[in-house]
């Protein structure tokens, strides 16, 4: 069995990818109303700041920042997939193994994390979150995607309204991202 090594940094910020198992489905933003209340389950139980997220059809990508002295972000990604699952009818195709650990087979099993270094990286961070339905071909502008925290952002003012974004470069947990061991390569 692989020794997945993990970033554990207490109060740290962190990007993730979380993908479906099945990556032709729509599920993420058909039934975004059943992330949106685990998500929300999850922050009440285990508070963390959302720096950003963007939910797309079949993955998404999120800016975290724990609290002082915490690093337990797999907990917290494990009630949010949990909450959906339990949300929603066991799909009859399931393998044999996924039966037997009571899996119903809608997220792929673990997810990818990148420990965010400094000032810089967090930029490019968000910035890939933002711009990502743009590099999917789902929208032509980064404010034209719903259920992005960019709307939050600009609301606030800590995004220009008119931000249009660019295509940053780099390896963030997608299978179309050049580069291999970016994150291994980055972590403190």
């Amino acid at each position: 069995m692989p020794n997945y090594r993990r970033a554990r940094i207490a109060g740290g910020t962190y990007f993730f990818t979380v993908n479906l198992a099945d990556r032709r489905s729509d599920l993420l933003t058909c039934r975004v109303n059943l992330l949106r209340a685990a998500w929300s389950a999850a922050l009440l139980a285990r508070p963390f700041r959302v720096d950003a997220v963007v939910v797309l059809p079949d993955h998404l990508h999120a800016v975290w920042t724990l609290p002082p002295g915490d690093h337990d972000y797999s907990s917290r990604w494990s009630m949010i997939k949990a909450g959906v699952s339990r949300a929603l009818p066991p799909n009859r195709d399931r393998s044999l193994s996924k039966r037997a650990k009571r899996e119903k087979d809608i997220w792929q099993r673990r997810f990818w994390e990148h420990a965010v270094q400094d000032d810089d990286d967090l930029a490019r961070c968000l910035h890939y979150c933002w711009y990502n339905p743009v590099k999917h071909g789902l929208v032509a502008c980064p404010t034209d995607w719903p259920h992005s925290s960019l709307h939050r952002d600009i609301r606030l003012g800590l995004v220009a309204a008119d931000w249009t974004g660019q295509d940053v470069r780099g390896q963030f947990g997608e299978a179309s991202d050049e580069g291999v061991g970016w994150a291994s390569a980055h972590r403190r």
